[in-house]
Formats: C-alpha cells, structure tokens, sequence
C-alpha cells in the first residue's frame, strides 16, 4: 500500500515537472524553436562583390561572335539554336534580358549586393542587367511555365563544415543553392542556350585572407538533357567592396 501511494502521488505531481521543465525552454512557456537560417549562418555573404574576370576573358567581358563556343558541352539542337542566334530578334521579342538569366548572369560583368530580405530569405542583386534572385530556404513554392521568370525559383541551405559547442565557438560552411523553373535563356551572350529543363545548383564559399580581403567562391553546376551531353562546372571568384559606391545598375542589352 505504501509503494501504491507513491507511484500515485509521483504520477500527480508529473504535468507540474513538465511544465516547469516547458517553462524553463522558453519564455512565458513557450519551448524555444531552432535558429532562423539568418541566424544559423555559418558564413557572411552580405555586402558589395565584384567579380573577378582572369579567366575566360574574351567571352565574359564582351559579347563573342557568332559560333564562338567552344569548352560548352553542347548538344547539336544547341549547337543549331546557338547558329542561329540574332540578337536584333531578341530585341524584337522583348527578350534581351536572355544572357542575364541566372546561368549566364554569374558569368557576366556584374557586381553583386546580397542581403537577407528577411531571416529564411536572401537577396541577390545585380548591377549588369538589374537582376534580383531570391534564395529561399525551406520548399519553394512551385511556378507554372507562365510564370517562370529568368531567376527561376531557388531553394538554399546550409552545409555546416564544423565547428564546437559552447560559447565563442567557430563554425564554418558553404551555402548550396538549387535553381530551377528558369525561362529559357543564354549560357554565353553569343546565343549558347539553356532550356527550361536546366537546373543551375551552386556552392557558396567565403575565404578571407591574412590581410582581412574577403573573397566569394561560386562553384556552379549545370544540368541541362536538353542542350548539353554532360554537366558543366565552372568556378566564378568575386572580392568584397568596402561599399556600394561602384554599384552601377545598367539595364539588360542584347548585343554588348
């Protein structure tokens, strides 16, 4: 009888250590969620960037001529598109925002402001074309062909490298970025297409030397059955800027 009446007095007194055990996780009662992805961050990408060109120069700075494609693995329906290109039709059509699609807009000669718009949401936004590309982490809605814009729809999130517990503790990581239901667009500005099949997935790496430069590694895949045979990955390096001061929107051109 002694050992039934404890079990039931320990029984009764169990909402209340859950309760205060609740309590203790939260502030009025309310157990604590997890870190926002603004606040999980592993890495800063915010501020000014501006891409460094020393490689690929002849089809990164300017606009190559016709059937100047070479290291893209192209099929030979967009080896045809590309054959085909005229930029005075893009023109015409409204389309001379297709170089400036996610794809190709990396490559380009653009300087980058990235900032959080909110805490699951980072903003990216380019002077060369006057683009805006949301990373939204978390599912992404989906998007129907009439919708797809030339920044398509991208999901991130955070690939922790390492890092302790405890206070003070460093950590470290890339952001992996995944865009999809893009309009069609141009790889290079010389025509070299991509199809709304394309998925664009990149890695987000920031390196800072001893001397306090900051640099953005962009590692970025490209996955495309319709117009290339194989994936194609490049590396796009860009260094932080003290400010915006040579942040120059300049609109979308076709031509140069």
């Amino acid at each position: 009888m002694v050992r039934k009446g404890l079990l039931l007095v320990g029984i009764a007194m169990l909402p209340l250590v859950l309760s205060g055990g609740a309590f203790a996780q939260g502030r009025g009662g309310a157990p604590a969620g997890p870190p926002t992805p603004r606040a999980n961050a592993p890495a800063d990408l915010t501020g000014y960037w501006v891409a460094i060109i020393s490689e690929d120069w002849r089809w990164r700075m300017i606009t190559p001529a016709k059937g100047d494609f070479p290291s893209i693995p192209m099929t030979l329906e967009a080896q045809k598109v590309a054959e085909a290109w005229d930029p005075a039709k893009d023109e015409a059509a409204g389309e001379a925002c297709r170089a400036y699609g996610a794809p190709g807009l990396m490559r380009g000669p653009t300087r980058l402001h990235i900032t959080w718009q909110d805490d699951t949401t980072l903003k990216l936004e380019s002077d060369y074309g006057m683009q805006t590309r949301l990373f939204k982490f978390g599912n992404a809605a989906p998007a129907s062909n009439a919708a797809r814009t030339w920044q398509g729809v991208t999901t991130a999130q955070w690939i922790i490298a390492g890092g302790g517990r405890g206070r003070g503790a460093q950590r470290s990581g890339s952001l992996k970025s995944v865009t999809t239901q893009l309009r069609p667009g141009y790889l290079r500005k010389n025509g070299v297409p991509y199809s709304a099949n394309a998925v664009y997935t990149e890695y987000w790496d920031v390196n800072t030397e001893e001397n306090g430069d900051k640099y953005l590694v962009v590692t970025n895949v490209v996955n495309d059955p319709t117009y290339l045979q194989v994936p194609w990955m490049t590396a796009i390096h860009f260094k932080k800027e003290a400010d915006g001061s040579k942040f120059d929107p300049t609109p979308c051109d076709a031509r140069f």
